[in-house]
């Protein structure tokens, strides 16, 4: 099982990530508030840093709940914490409306971030499964859809590096 000190620590991180951004949120008073951003290369690879650590945060005790170095319970409390900060990039994204130079960067992007979201979900499946003592054909199932998700992902944020305006 994963120490204590290492859940709570990784909790904590991915709180005040959360914390932070929906921070951004609170302070617009207006219904149609937009997301200002006038450096959106900078922008972007801001969200591009924040979805990399949520990575490899995410790999890490996905290792640990497929080696049973934490519970599947434990892991869906983190995966849960991960998944609103990821959404929460989400609707950055969707109120920041760049220019048309950059339009297809960021859509690329929001797609990976999306299906990074989708691959959570999919994960905290197979926590579930894994509580309930499913049969190897089941993980190994829902395993492939992790991974396919997983690579998705990986391609969408490739795509957007590709796309960005030189």
């Amino acid at each position: 099982m994963a120490s204590k000190k290492g859940i709570v620590t990784t909790i904590i991180i991915l709180s005040v990530i959360t914390g932070a951004s929906f921070l951004l949120w609170l302070v617009p008073q207006e219904e149609d508030a937009t997301f200002i951003v006038t450096d959106y290369e900078n922008y972007l690879d801001g969200v591009k840093n924040i979805h990399e650590v949520l990575q490899e945060s995410m790999e890490i005790e996905y290792q640990n709940l497929r080696s049973g170095k934490i519970s599947p319970q434990d892991y869906i409390v983190i995966a849960d914490v991960t998944s609103s900060q990821v959404t929460s990039q989400i609707s950055e994204f969707v109120t920041s409306k760049p220019p048309e130079i950059w339009q297809d960067s960021y859509i690329s992007y929001m797609e990976a971030l999306k299906k990074f979201n989708s691959y959570i979900g999919e994960t905290k499946v197979l926590a579930n499964l894994i509580e309930k003592g499913s049969t190897d054909t089941e993980l190994n199932e829902v395993i492939e859809k992790i991974e396919l998700m997983k690579k998705e992902s990986l391609e969408h944020a490739k795509n957007s590096e590709e796309q960005r305006p030189n």
